[in-house]
């Protein structure tokens, strides 16, 4: 695989200017992240894209991520003076939190509204993020009903649009704001890993076995408990065959099918099956680095 990872989608390019051009309309910006790979999955050029508005950092997919991890990010993010908080969206854990963010942050612009003797309104709030991390099912549990698309692929949130959260936050969806390229390998490796990355951009072999050393040492039991994995060869190729023969996985002839092998394991960790995981910690790097930049070796 390249070191330098490809995806920049017209769509792509497409929700960056719509999030630019549609900054003056909103007060603050709801930045989900995977949080499992905070790092990964925050975009580097946020803070520039939005103009330094006041921004919440949403760490989505928490119920799969380790909560000690989550909780060690939340520290981290508040004591730089970072609204943050933890979500499950899918179970609705976190919502109100987001909310009582959103309000906070707009609460000196809405003093200064009335100060000038205007009527107070609700705070507008943009949900931006990469692909997958979740914004659709954020929306879905902040309005109470289903109102943006959501599925199981990258991307499949459809133009922006104008839903209500209560009586207080109006919010607008976007499509998923994604870097052009990302130039470090395993930051790449670790979105395409947990479907941020669609299959068809990067063989899910090379990422499934460019995965497996980032588990084994979290996670080594389960991969030795559900996949057969009981030690962890320096050769990508050989640890999917061991899974391959261990689950049944062949071809003709009794020759492993490392596609198949790949595709389960990549199958148990998006699940959360193997655990609940965090690739990366606050002393990497704070969400909003991003791809690209400078990791520390654990």
């Amino acid at each position: 695989m390249s070191e330098t990872i490809q995806w920049f989608p017209g769509h792509m390019a497409r929700a960056r200017r719509q999030v630019q051009e549609q900054l003056k309309l909103v007060d603050v910006v709801i930045e989900v992240v995977d949080a499992r790979v905070p790092i990964s999955s925050s975009n580097p050029d946020l803070e520039a894209i939005t103009g330094g508005k006041p921004r919440v950092v949403v760490l989505n997919k928490a119920d799969l991520a380790d909560p000690q991890a989550t909780a060690a990010w939340i520290r981290h993010l508040r004591r730089q003076g970072v609204e943050a908080v933890a979500l499950d969206a899918r179970g609705g854990r976190g919502t109100g939190e987001v909310l009582a963010a959103v309000a906070r942050l707009f609460a000196p612009t809405l003093a200064a509204l009335q100060a000038k003797g205007r009527l107070p309104r609700p705070a507008r709030a943009m949900v931006v993020g990469m692909p997958n991390v979740g914004k659709s099912s954020l929306i879905n549990r902040l309005v109470g009903r289903r109102r943006a698309a959501v599925g199981e692929k990258p991307g499949v949130t459809r133009g922006p649009q104008w839903v209500r959260a209560g009586k207080g936050v109006e919010l607008l969806d976007t499509p998923g704001i994604l870097v052009p390229r990302i130039p470090d390998l395993r930051q790449g490796i670790r979105l395409a890993a947990l479907a941020m990355v669609k299959d068809e951009v990067v063989s899910p072999t090379l990422v499934a076995g460019g995965i497996l050393p980032e588990l084994w040492p979290l996670v080594g039991p389960a991969l030795a408990q559900r996949l057969g994995l009981t030690t962890l060869s320096p050769e990508p190729e050989e640890n999917l065959a061991v899974i391959a023969r261990a689950k049944g996985l062949l071809r003709a002839g009794g020759q492993p099918d490392l596609d198949r092998a790949a595709a389960l394991l990549l199958r148990e960790l998006r699940e959360g099956r193997l655990g609940r995981i965090t690739l990366e910690r606050p002393e990497e790097g704070p969400p909003g680095s991003g791809p690209g930049s400078e990791v520390a070796e654990r």
